[in-house]
């Protein structure tokens, strides 16, 4: 089977992609750029128009489908999932196609088809991804537990279920790794939830799902919402911060071994048991796992009884990490100063675009918990006042500043991740380069480029 580095793999993709970009590839210096994965493509193509009164069919687009599936199919190939491009035309007038295979230290782009975060240090998470529930002593279920009551209400309202075994309860316990709570076991003795006990009938999965108040998961379906099943990319985790106030009812915690997921509320969000409270929570409470967020959950309810028979309204998610002193934006819509964000509690610190001197990083030097930084070029007065930031654990910087640190050797070695904020349409290959620097400097694999010249004057 074809390679993502043979020619005739593009072949069908530089047709298109000229058919569309003609006059941009026609001088020397002209570019284009792209991304194809197993999952979707973002290709330099001009879909064409809708005629009116009808709307685009696939027919419209085949070309640009055929094209993006051949390059597919040698990505599974490989064995690999994605691939970024770069088409150009030399100063010597040859069309020149750069295959870039990003490999295991770097996360997809998400604005650009290049240089995501530069996973620096293999397996390591940000610090919202390590964090583990605090205890909170004195924790109990709401008085509306009522494990007896729950098992009764279920069995009036679904009298043909079928019931999970006491031994079918013991397996998913053994499988889990916990111990179901009293009000989890008594709904599952009512019904396990599984799809063959319902003969494919969607009526019955439906009277399951209103008596419950959710789209029940089966048994063998529970599952524990640790961190690691709320993946995210650094580019995005590292600005997170985990803070749960005094009264909280809710730990604001990316994940929890205490949180057994049950259910879906029928648009993506996920139900679970919270084993760990908040000091102003329950232990059991039903909370809800916004599939929109990457951390924190809602109150759903004080029990699953209360869940049940009562059928609260609607839950409520704090949004208390989203505003200083943890976390704090200087820019033209949130603070004016770097002095103003420099608390000791600082732990995201993002300088964007604002009026005035670029800024001096003096306020938070030495600031024990400041472990991200995210600045846009042109905005810091000095980057080398950088290494005074010994605890960052992730970095992103404009290319200039970037070579500024290097140059110095001045890289925080102290970083698991770092990101290349590019602004506006700059020539992806330099960027590669920088990329490859710091993969270097913490013996990481390097960005495979392969050139390949196209024949792009011919058809086939």
């Amino acid at each position: 089977m074809s390679s993502i580095r043979d020619l005739t793999v593009w072949e069908p993709l530089l047709r298109v992609v000229r058919a569309s970009n003609a006059e941009r590839l026609a001088a020397p210096g002209g570019r284009l750029t792209g991304r194809i994965s197993l999952g979707g493509w973002s290709v330099p193509v001009q879909r064409p128009r809708p005629v009116p009164g009808r709307a685009v069919q696939v027919e419209d687009m085949q070309d640009e489908f055929t094209a993006v599936e051949r390059v597919q199919d040698a990505l599974r190939a490989d064995g690999a999932n994605s691939v970024s491009f770069v088409v150009e035309t030399a100063p010597d007038g040859r069309t020149l196609l750069h295959v870039v295979e990003p490999g295991p230290a770097v996360e997809p782009g998400l604005m650009s088809p290049f240089v995501g975060a530069l996973l620096l240090v293999e397996g390591a998470v940000p610090e919202p991804w390590r964090r583990l529930p605090e205890e909170v002593p004195g924790a109990v279920s709401a008085p509306s537990a009522d494990p007896a009551l729950l098992e009764r209400t279920l069995r009036e309202r679904l009298p043909d279920a079928i019931g999970a075994t006491e031994g079918e309860i013991a397996e998913a316990e053994a499988r889990l790794g916990v111990t179901l709570p009293d009000e989890l076991k008594a709904l599952y003795r009512v019904t396990r939830a599984r799809w063959e006990d319902w003969g494919g009938d969607y009526e019955a999965e439906e009277r399951v799902s209103d008596a419950v108040g959710c789209e029940l998961f089966s048994l063998d379906g529970l599952y524990v919402a640790d961190a690691r099943s709320r993946p995210c990319p650094w580019q995005f985790a590292a600005d997170d911060a985990v803070v749960t106030a005094p009264d909280a009812a809710v730990q604001g915690l990316v994940g929890s071994p205490g949180w057994i997921v049950f259910g879906d509320n029928g648009g993506g969000d996920r139900l679970a048991l919270d084993l760990t409270p908040g000091p102003g929570g329950h232990k059991g409470q039903v909370i809800v796992i916004d599939h929109e967020r990457t951390i924190g959950a809602g109150l759903r309810a004080d029990s699953l009884t209360d869940m049940v028979v009562n059928r609260p309204d609607g839950w409520h998610q704090r949004r208390d990490a989203d505003n200083p002193p943890v976390v704090a934006r200087v820019n033209i819509h949130y603070l004016d100063s770097v002095e103003a964000a420099a608390r000791p509690e600082l732990e995201v610190l993002g300088i964007g675009w604002r009026k005035g001197d670029p800024v001096s990083l003096a306020p938070v030097v030495g600031l024990p918990r400041l472990r991200t930084l995210t600045a846009v070029p042109g905005t810091l007065a000095d980057p080398l006042e950088i290494a005074g930031l010994t605890g960052l654990e992730y970095l992103s910087l404009g290319p200039e500043d970037w070579r500024i640190l290097l140059d110095a050797g001045a890289v925080p070695r102290s970083l698991s991740a770092a990101h290349i904020e590019v602004q506006g349409e700059q020539h992806p290959l330099p960027i590669l380069d920088l990329a490859d620097e710091l993969l270097a400097l913490w013996d990481r694999p390097l960005i495979s480029r392969t050139v390949l010249e196209a024949r792009l004057d011919t058809d086939r």
